[in-house]
C-alpha cells in the first residue's frame, strides 16, 4: 500500500475502477503518512481527516455500485490554503486572515468534489500568494524535494511538497505569476496554468483578478488532464496519438534567456535536443514588444494586488512579512488612468504576440532561470530576497502576461523544467502537445 504514495493519480483511479484499491483504504495511508510525516506542518496547514474519511467511504461505495463519478473518483488530494472549505479555516498564508472560517467551499472545490476527488486538507503558501519563492516567515515555509535548504518554489509552495513527498496524489494551486509552474518546476512536477478565466475562481482568495488562474500540480500530464476535467465538471482531453513529428516549436529567445543558471540552461538545450531527437522543429524566435511588457507588469500586478488587499494590509500592516507588505503597497502609487492605459498597451502587445507565433505548436522557454534559492540566505539578505523573486517569476511571466495557457514539464536535470505556452483557449492542445513533449523527455 505504501506505493500508493507514489503512484500517478490516473493509476489510482484506474486501480479503484478496477476493484484492486478501496478508496477508504486509500485515503488511511495517505491520512497516516501525513500525520507521520516530520515535515507534515511545513506542508499542510491543516489536514481535513473527518472530511477526507467521508468522502472516501462515499468513493468506496460509488466504486462498488458502478457508479463513479471520474476517472479520480477517490483520488485522494491537497488544495492550497486560498481556496474556501466549509467550516475550515481558510487563510491565504497570512496572519491578517487569521481564523477566517468560510461557510460554503470555493466553486471550484464544490465541482472537485462532484466529481469525487477527496480532499486532504489545505497547504501552506507565500502570504496572500505574491511570491514566486515560497519562503514565508509568517506561517511556514514548505521544503523543497531536491534540497531542504531551499526555497521550493511559490506561491502554491506546500501543493507542490504535498505531491513531491507522497503526501497527496495531486495538488490544487492558483497561478498569477507562476505559482503553479515555478513550484512544480523545482520539486520535478508537471504543473498547468490554465487560461484566465477558465477554472473557476470564486470562493478562492484573489491576489490579481486580472490574472488570478487555478491549476493542478501532478506527476504526470495525464494527471494534468484528469484534474483539469475534474475541477471544470468535464471529460478529459483524450492524449493519445500524439507524435512530435512534424510540429513546429518557437524557442523564445526575447527576455527569458538572460541570465539563465547553468543548470537550468543546460537542462533546456538537452531538452530541445531530445525533441528534436523526436522529429520536433525548433526555430528560435525573438518578440521584442515583450521588453515592454515586462516593463509595465509591475505597476499592474501591485495595482491589482493592493485594490483586493488595501484594507486588511492598513488595517494591520505590521502581521506580514515585509517583503510582500511593501510589494503590496507599492500598488497604492499607481493612478486609475495609468493602469487602465496600460491594460490597453497590454492587449496590443497580446495581439502582436499572437501574429508572431500563430505559426508554431507552441513556444518554449526555460522553467526557471535559477535553481531553488537558499532560505538562510534570503532570510539574511534583503536585496538577495528580491533579485531572485523578480528572476523565479520573469519565465513562466510571460504566459500571464500574454494570457497564454502554459505547462511546466521535468527534464532529467533536479529542479529543472521547461515551459510549454500556447494560445489562450487550448488548453486541450496543450496537453496532448504536452502529452508527446513528456514522452521525449523521458
Amino acid at each position: 500500500m505504501q506505493d500508493w504514495l507514489w503512484a500517478t493519480a490516473a493509476d489510482l483511479g484506474h486501480g479503484i475502477g478496477a476493484g484492486e484499491i478501496d478508496p477508504v483504504d486509500l485515503c488511511d495511508v495517505y491520512l497516516a503518512a501525513i500525520d507521520a510525516h516530520p515535515l507534515r506542518d511545513r506542508i499542510y496547514a491543516r489536514v481535513t481527516h473527518e472530511r477526507a474519511r467521508v468522502e472516501a467511504k462515499a468513493a468506496s461505495d460509488r466504486a462498488r455500485a458502478g457508479q463513479r463519478l471520474s476517472p479520480l473518483d477517490g483520488v485522494p488530494i491537497s488544495w492550497k490554503d486560498l481556496f474556501d472549505t466549509a467550516g475550515v479555516a481558510t487563510e491565504a498564508g497570512t496572519k491578517l486572515m487569521e481564523g477566517r472560517v468560510p461557510d460554503r467551499d470555493a466553486e471550484v472545490l464544490r465541482v472537485a468534489t462532484s466529481m469525487g476527488l477527496v480532499c486532504l486538507g489545505k497547504t501552506h503558501m507565500s502570504e496572500i500568494a505574491f511570491s514566486g519563492l515560497g519562503y514565508n516567515p509568517i506561517t511556514a515555509t514548505p521544503p523543497c524535494v531536491n534540497d531542504d535548504s531551499a526555497v521550493p518554489g511559490g506561491s502554491s509552495s506546500g501543493a507542490a511538497a504535498s505531491v513531491a513527498f507522497g503526501l497527496a496524489a495531486a495538488a490544487v494551486g492558483s497561478d498569477t505569476g507562476g505559482s503553479v509552474r515555478i513550484p512544480s518546476v523545482w520539486n520535478d512536477l508537471v504543473g498547468l496554468k490554465t487560461t484566465f478565466g477558465r477554472v473557476s475562481v470564486e470562493g478562492s482568495v484573489a491576489l490579481c483578478s486580472g490574472f488570478d488562474t487555478v491549476g493542478p500540480l501532478c506527476r504526470s500530464v495525464e494527471d494534468a488532464g484528469l484534474m483539469l476535467a475534474a475541477l471544470e465538471g468535464t471529460k478529459p482531453v483524450d492524449l493519445g496519438g500524439v507524435s512530435l513529428k512534424g510540429m513546429r516549436f518557437a524557442a523564445l529567445q526575447t527576455v527569458v534567456l538572460g541570465d539563465v543558471a547553468d543548470a537550468p540552461l543546460a537542462g533546456y538545450q538537452a531538452a530541445l535536443v531530445k525533441l528534436k531527437a523526436a522529429g520536433a522543429e525548433i526555430i528560435p524566435l525573438d518578440v521584442p514588444e515583450l521588453e515592454r511588457a515586462f516593463a509595465m507588469s509591475a505597476p499592474l500586478y501591485t495595482a491589482d494586488a493592493y485594490a483586493n488587499w488595501r484594507g486588511l494590509v492598513e488595517a494591520n500592516p505590521e502581521k506580514m512579512f515585509w517583503q510582500i507588505l511593501e510589494r503590496v503597497r507599492a500598488g497604492s502609487a499607481v493612478m486609475a488612468h495609468e493602469y487602465l492605459s496600460l491594460w490597453d498597451e497590454l492587449r496590443d502587445i497580446r495581439t502582436v504576440y499572437e501574429t508572431a507565433t500563430a505559426g508554431f505548436d507552441a513556444v518554449l522557454c526555460p522553467g526557471a532561470a535559477n535553481m531553488p534559492p537558499n532560505v538562510e540566505r534570503m532570510a539574511n539578505d534583503p536585496d538577495y530576497y528580491l533579485q531572485q523573486n523578480l528572476l523565479t517569476l520573469r519565465n513562466t511571466r510571460v504566459a500571464n502576461l500574454m494570457g497564454l495557457a502554459s505547462l511546466a514539464l521535468p527534464t532529467d536535470v533536479p529542479s529543472v523544467g521547461i515551459l510549454l505556452n500556447v494560445a489562450g483557449g487550448d488548453d486541450e492542445r496543450l496537453l496532448r502537445i504536452g502529452a508527446a513533449v513528456e514522452a521525449a523527455l523521458l
